[in-house]
């Protein structure tokens, strides 16, 4: 099967944002008439997209607010001619989707169905793993959010970034045991009485490239606040 061929019905136009946590770039997506995460304000883009959809859109869907999801919500809008945007803030039918809270990545993220087809925003990437920013993002919501969608019966994942994941169920479950046996190993790092940033890294985050030494460090202390919330952290760290 072709890992990135495109679902039925669905069309994509990647952005011109590259980057180590974009990958390729973000994901626009055009379905049932509307446009999915229009991405940064780049008017090539944006009147890409356009066409892609013919033309015409009836509204604008946002998975979350992230800037490179984001920014080109408003230009796409008034470039369709004055189109709705919307963010979900409750499960429930919006337009022909079906909106899911799936905060974790960042508290105001959703998941779109169509059909058997999942919109993921940055629930998912096609390729690596979803940066979750302390403070703002929460690991054990980003959990719960997977075990969410993981309960449904889909075909498809439509990540904002890389390719299509055409066996969510496998992928999910990657996620969530990845997440967890990143866990473990800090665990045993703390009750081995690391505490030093660096000392945790080696021994967690051993397999981190130098270059990404740093976003390592920021999802350690995700890991850190997740396990302070649930009060598992040994006792001179609490």
């Amino acid at each position: 099967m072709d890992a990135d061929r495109h679902p039925d019905g669905v069309l994509r136009v990647r952005a011109p944002n590259p980057s180590p946590m974009t990958l390729d770039g973000t994901n626009t997506y055009v379905a049932a008439g509307w446009a999915i995460d229009p991405g940064p304000a780049d008017r090539d883009h944006l009147q890409a997209v356009l066409a892609a959809a013919g033309g015409e859109i009836e509204g604008i869907l946002l998975t979350h607010t992230h800037p490179d999801h984001s920014d080109g919500a408003q230009p796409l809008a008034d470039l369709a001619g004055g189109v709705p945007v919307v963010l979900p803030d409750a499960d429930g039918p919006v337009g022909p989707f079906e909106a899911i809270l799936t905060p974790g990545h960042a508290p105001d993220h959703v998941c779109l169905l169509l059909n058997r087809a999942c919109f993921a925003g940055d629930l998912v990437m096609g390729t690596g793993s979803v940066f979750i920013m302390p403070g703002e993002g929460s690991l054990s919501a980003y959990l719960g959010s997977l075990r969410r969608i993981r309960a449904l019966d889909l075909d498809v994942l439509c990540p904002g970034h890389g390719p299509y994941v055409w066996n969510p169920a496998a992928k999910l479950d990657e996620y969530v045991a990845h997440r967890l046996e990143r866990e473990r190993l800090l665990l045993e790092a703390l009750d081995a009485g690391a505490r030093d940033t660096d000392d945790l890294l080696d021994r967690a985050w051993s397999d981190a490239p130098p270059e990404l030494r740093p976003i390592a460090a920021l999802s350690l202390q995700a890991h850190l606040e997740k396990l302070r919330d649930e009060d598992r952290l040994p006792a001179d760290l609490r």
